[in-house]
């Protein structure tokens, strides 16, 4: 028996049985789910209805995940899955779905921050910045672009929640993206009452 998407076989709304009154139609078919884990990627095609085709990841390692308060996006390394709503099973087999939150790899962000307000972030303790890094951002500038970066320093503030997170190399985000339809687990940070929202979820499931 393949999965079906139809109504046939549902009771009425007053419980009474229906009979069927044709087969299983091909419009009416379902999939088995796609449960993409976290690993070296691989993305199945499927072709579907209308000649058109579903990317059906398997395994995802990486992402384009948005940090919404600097308006900057960036591919990076998904590390870990870290919490789900739905179900603990799937952050337990660390499958990708909408909406799972994930930890990422914090160090394209910091290098994007460091290059466009010329201050260093948070870094773990006893990391040293390389030489590279040192001159990147305190290497001579003309005053008009010194101008550029003092006015951009007034916004540079981050919010507590981030530092500690950039502190560690680590950042938390979410999947938006559906991986097992478009093969791709992108999503956004967290941030603001979303962040303080799942840290404190995170920290009800550790205690128990």
């Amino acid at each position: 028996m393949g999965i079906s998407r139809d109504h046939q076989h549902k009771r009425r709304a007053t419980g009474g049985k229906r009979k069927p009154i044709r087969k299983k139609r091909k419009f009416e078919l379902g999939r088995p789910a796609a449960n993409t884990k976290l690993g070296a990627q691989r993305i199945h095609t499927v072709r579907v209805r209308g000649g058109n085709k579903k990317f059906r990841a398997l395994r995802l390692d990486q992402g384009n995940f948005s940090w919404g308060s600097e308006c900057c996006a960036r591919k990076t390394r998904i590390i870990d899955v870290v919490y789900n709503a739905s179900n603990n099973e799937l952050v337990r087999t660390k499958t990708l779905v909408k909406n799972a939150i994930v930890v990422v790899d914090a160090t394209p962000f910091r290098q994007w921050y460091e290059s466009h307000y010329a201050l260093p972030l948070q870094r773990k303790k006893g990391a040293k910045i390389t030489e590279a890094e040192e001159l990147a951002l305190n290497k001579a500038r003309s005053k008009k672009t010194e101008k550029k970066y003092k006015l951009r320093q007034r916004t540079a503030k981050i919010e507590t929640g981030l530092e500690e997170q950039f502190l560690t190399g680590r950042l938390l985000a979410a999947v938006s993206s559906r991986p097992g339809q478009c093969g791709r687990a992108d999503g956004y940070l967290l941030e603001g009452k979303e962040l303080e929202f799942y840290l404190r979820k995170m920290k009800t499931k550790k205690g128990k």
